[in-house]
């Protein structure tokens, strides 16, 4: 996390020294929850690692999570143009809403291809449990040849089903190959993030 972010920079005189503070998950763009920061409780969170707010009805600190165990382990802090609402990118550890939910803006506030950066989460925690029964956890066992091979192998079905099957075909097709692919990145100690920054760069380089 950028620690040495300074609270001293920011605008606390607009919101009665309480700043909006937007939480959004780090790898996908999901937006989890909105709380309120004072500068206690962003020095707080610079100090743990850990989202923590103010509460407005209960008048003190509280750490996301405290009770429930949910904390939201917090990747980086930025601030708007105005200086006066901040941005948390976090990983959560269980689901943020207190009605159980992963967002507290449910569905609303999921970008069409989060569920990607959500599957390949759920492929790294696989490789790491290995829990039986699992699809993946038998690609995962059965070797980084054989894993790579199925890449091949769905690489070729989805060229194939572009020039001469349906879009229903293709779709199935592409989720196969794209579904593969992140267990072999895996395999390999890789992760879409990884596949993300060096298309970043290649774009910033064009």
């Amino acid at each position: 996390m950028n620690s040495a972010f300074d609270p001293g920079q920011l605008d606390w005189s607009k919101g009665g020294g309480l700043l909006p503070a937007i939480v959004q998950h780090a790898r996908d763009g999901r937006v989890l929850m909105l709380g309120y920061m004072n500068r206690e409780a962003l020095q707080a969170t610079q100090a743990c690692g850990q989202a923590t707010f103010f509460s407005r009805s209960k008048q003190r600190l509280w750490r996301k999570g405290e009770s429930s165990g949910h904390v939201l382990h917090v990747q980086s802090l930025h601030a708007d143009c105005d200086r006066d609402t901040l941005l948390l990118l976090a990983l959560p550890q269980g689901p943020t809403c207190h009605l159980g939910s992963d967002s507290c803006f449910g569905a609303a506030a999921v970008p069409a291809q989060a569920f990607i950066g959500q599957l390949d989460a759920l492929i790294a925690r696989r490789e790491r449990e290995r829990p039986q029964g699992s699809y993946t956890t038998m690609l995962f066992e059965a070797g980084l040849r054989r894993i790579a091979q199925k890449v091949g192998e769905e690489g070729v079905e989805a060229a194939l089903a572009a020039v001469a099957q349906d879009d229903d075909a293709l779709r199935g097709e592409a989720a196969d190959l794209v579904y593969h692919l992140l267990v072999l990145l895996r395999a390999r100690g890789l992760g879409l993030d990884d596949v993300a920054a060096t298309l970043a760069l290649r774009h910033a380089g064009r």
